[in-house]
């Protein structure tokens, strides 16, 4: 972490002084959208070739609510990232710490609603694999690319950024 993220800036919307030459946002593995998607693909590929049931057929209907849970959450997170005026891609500086909407209560709620938008789809097309794709997801997802950028976060906006993660969970 750069000295002047040390030391904090009290403005988030102005990084510190040399805090991020160049910055060109966060570098990560791969595109959460796409880790998903792939991730979905897969497990529905998986399901196709070998079927695995993962809850009783009465449990399957609660698949659609999870999966309109999700999609409320990742609509309310990106209504945030447009008031903030701060780019979502992850490859682009953001500008600004998001700490309103669903972001009181989760750090990463957009990938939160991916998550439950692939555990909805598996529980309502009752697929162990599509469910069962989410651990190494939400391995790579940890790893590779929510550590790059609270990493990033944290050299970007310093004690302000700290703050907010000792006050707010990563996922729920």
């Amino acid at each position: 972490m750069h000295q002047e993220a040390e030391h904090g800036r009290g403005n988030s919307h102005v990084p510190a002084r040399g805090a991020i030459a160049a910055d060109q946002g966060v570098v990560a593995l791969a595109r959460p959208p796409i880790v998903y998607l792939v991730s979905i693909l897969a497990g529905f590929g998986l399901n196709a070739v070998w079927p695995v049931r993962v809850v009783p057929y009465a449990v399957e209907p609660l698949g659609g609510l999870l999966i309109l849970l999700a999609v409320a959450l990742f609509a309310l997170s990106v209504r945030e990232f447009r008031r903030a005026r701060t780019p979502i891609r992850t490859r682009k500086p953001v500008t600004s710490i998001i700490t309103n909407g669903p972001y009181r209560f989760s750090r990463n709620p957009i990938y939160l609603s991916f998550t439950l938008l692939q555990l909805g789809l598996g529980v309502w097309a009752n697929s162990a694999w599509l469910v069962g794709m989410l651990i190494p997801t939400l391995v790579l997802m940890s790893y590779g690319v929510i550590a790059r950028e609270e990493r990033y976060m944290a050299q970007k906006f310093g004690d302000e950024y700290l703050r907010y993660t000792a006050a707010v969970r990563r996922w729920i």
